[in-house]
């Protein structure tokens, strides 16, 4: 373990002391069923012994991958918070547990407190540092979304997931996330949506909150996606100003695979996923690979490379960027083009009928 960083020192019977302070790290997006991600837990540890983690989704597919990856966690930190992200939610053919929707999630709850884990239905626990600065309620949700993160020019769920299809930009929640018992999992999020926002209106006002969840807040967050149809499996738009309606320090949040720091309104939000194998090999992992969110880092934009990026940009990012963007839009021009001469045909064949 690494050595704990030390706060204020304290002069106690004439001898000088320095005070242990904790660290509220955070780190998302782990897939440690992925080959080359099984190392990345070995390199999770603290450097105090009342260091708290939090984990913002994303450990695991299987809910026996999950429930272990929390265990080890739970015995190096003093408290692990622990919030669902879209792959828990998948029931899979290799899962031993077949339970769907609001059921799954509820066992992943409940096996998550059997071992000591703070869940998004526990009591939000208070975080101190012990430097003297103003401890702060963190805050672990579970929102999902609502497909209000829409393409330009659509203005419904329904065109909006049209034209996603039509690009060929389908998220795998929408053949392995299941709602049930809600209709559809927009339903679901707004559920999700308002029962956490009851809770978050009982907070004390005065105090700073750490906001985690999954999914961005904002939409903001998105626009750094090479395809912008899958902000569709984003967040809500019903949570944009929540950083500010609820006093928060920090907003925490994974899913995008772009690990970053930015402000809105003055407000951190942190990006902290790891992502796949196939990503982090390319750009290497985040630096650091927890994110320090209190006390924090103390960096600003200026400090951080372009866009805010946690990892190193080579050289010629822009220009590599800007080619695979191009192929981007090139490959679904030509599936469009294709989409529309099956389209044609299929017409033809019913006029000559």
């Amino acid at each position: 373990m690494a050595s704990g960083r030390c706060g204020p020192r304290l002069t106690v019977g004439g001898l000088a002391r320095w005070i242990l302070v904790a660290t509220l790290w955070a780190i998302s997006d782990l897939h440690i069923a992925h080959r080359g991600n099984e190392h990345i837990i070995d390199s999770i540890r603290p450097t105090s012994p009342e260091d708290w983690l939090i984990v913002a989704g994303d450990v695991a597919e299987r809910t026996d991958d999950v429930v272990d990856t929390l265990r080890r966690l739970r015995a190096r930190f003093a408290t692990v918070v622990w919030v669902p992200g879209n792959h828990e939610l998948y029931t899979t053919a290799k899962d031993p547990l077949q339970v769907f929707g609001v059921a799954r999630y509820d066992y992943l709850v409940q096996a998550c407190r059997d071992i000591g884990v703070v869940t998004p239905e526990d009591i939000y626990p208070l975080f101190d540092a012990g430097d003297g600065s103003d401890p702060v309620r963190v805050v672990p949700m579970f929102l999902l979304y609502d497909y209000t993160f829409r393409p330009e020019g659509t203005a419904n769920k329904l065109t909006a997931l049209a034209l996603a299809r039509e690009r060929n930009v389908v998220a795998t929640d929408e053949f392995l996330l299941s709602p049930e018992p809600f209709p559809t999992r927009d339903a679901w999020g707004r559920a999700r949506i308002e029962i956490t926002r009851r809770r978050l209106q009982a907070i004390d006002p005065a105090e700073k909150t750490i906001l985690i969840n999954h999914w961005p807040l904002r939409r903001e967050p998105c626009d750094a996606l090479i395809y912008p149809e899958f902000a569709l499996w984003c967040g809500s738009e019903l949570t944009a100003d929540w950083h500010t309606e609820f006093n928060a320090a920090c907003c925490v949040y994974g899913h995008l695979h772009i690990p970053r720091t930015t402000w809105y309104d003055g407000v951190r939000f942190d990006e902290v996923s790891v992502g796949y194998p196939r990503e982090w090999k390319r750009r290497g992992l985040p630096n650091p690979l927890m994110r320090n969110i209190v006390p924090g880092d103390g960096l600003t934009a200026a400090d951080l490379p372009e866009h805010g990026v946690r990892f190193d940009l080579p050289p010629d990012y822009a220009e590599r960027a800007a080619e695979f963007r191009q192929r981007v839009e090139q490959r679904q021009a030509e599936r469009r083009t294709r989409q529309a001469e099956r389209q044609a045909e299929r017409q033809a064949r019913e006029d000559n009928r």
